[in-house]
């Protein structure tokens, strides 16, 4: 987090501090990265699987 966002910015206020980092982990990491436990894929890419499956 530090290296991939927090170094790059300097923020004005603590608030827009803490919306980057709510944008970054809610919006880009936890939708990107790979879950163990859905068989090592983003969950975008599971629900779009689940889904045309459905």
């Amino acid at each position: 987090l530090k290296t991939e966002r927090v170094k790059r910015n300097v923020y004005a206020t603590r608030r827009e501090a803490k919306a980057d980092l709510f944008d970054y982990i809610e919006v880009f990491y936890n939708r990107t990265r790979l879950h163990s436990h859905l068989g090592h894929v983003s969950p975008d890419e599971y629900e779009n699987t689940y889904s045309q499956a459905s």
